[in-house]
């Protein structure tokens, strides 16, 4: 059996910052769970987080990379870099199965435990199951229309979870 857990979508636009997620977490073929939170906003509500994947693996990674914040007076890349390392190397950390999505009004990343750091030159950050789906709303979405980066990030879910089978229409909406 396979968990497929969620949808992630962050976006950094004129001056915004926002990130939604979706609520359903699936075991194989049924849903477990429809209104799952699986994004906050960290370090002062100045970032804000998502992941996909396992929950208790992210709620590790999200209190982990809080105290890097914390450690370096919210300096969100070496943060994200040092998060990054720590994750890849450490015995313990680098079994866990998540992916997170970190942006603030600055800066957009997916980190993973392979070692990866994306910042993607558009600001668009998109995790889990119906990613494409929502990284391709929020595109075109960015490009055809004046909405703020909230409405962008919830319609771009919206549009997810009415093709995904993994994603849900039951959205949670954060900015900055």
């Amino acid at each position: 059996m396979s968990i497929r857990a969620t949808t992630i979508l962050g976006i950094r636009i004129r001056g915004e910052a926002a990130i939604s997620g979706d609520g359903q977490v699936s075991f194989d073929n049924t849903i477990m769970k429809q209104k799952a939170c699986k994004i906050r906003k960290l370090y002062n509500e100045k970032v804000l987080v998502g992941f996909s994947g396992g929950v208790a693996d992210a709620l590790t990674l999200f209190a982990k990379f809080e105290s890097k914040l914390e450690e370096y007076h919210g300096n969100l890349e070496r943060a994200v870099v040092e998060l990054t390392k720590e994750w890849r190397t450490d015995r313990i950390l680098r079994r866990l199965e998540a992916m997170i999505a970190i942006l603030n009004h600055e800066h957009a990343y997916i980190v993973s435990g392979n070692g990866d750091i994306i910042e993607p030159d558009d600001g668009i950050v998109a995790l889990g199951s119906g990613n494409g789906y929502a990284l391709a709303c929020a595109r075109t979405l960015v490009k055809y229309t004046n909405l703020s980066a909230k409405e962008i990030a919830e319609e771009s879910i919206r549009t997810a979870a009415s093709i995904c089978i993994y994603t849900n229409a039951n959205i949670t909406v954060l900015g900055l």
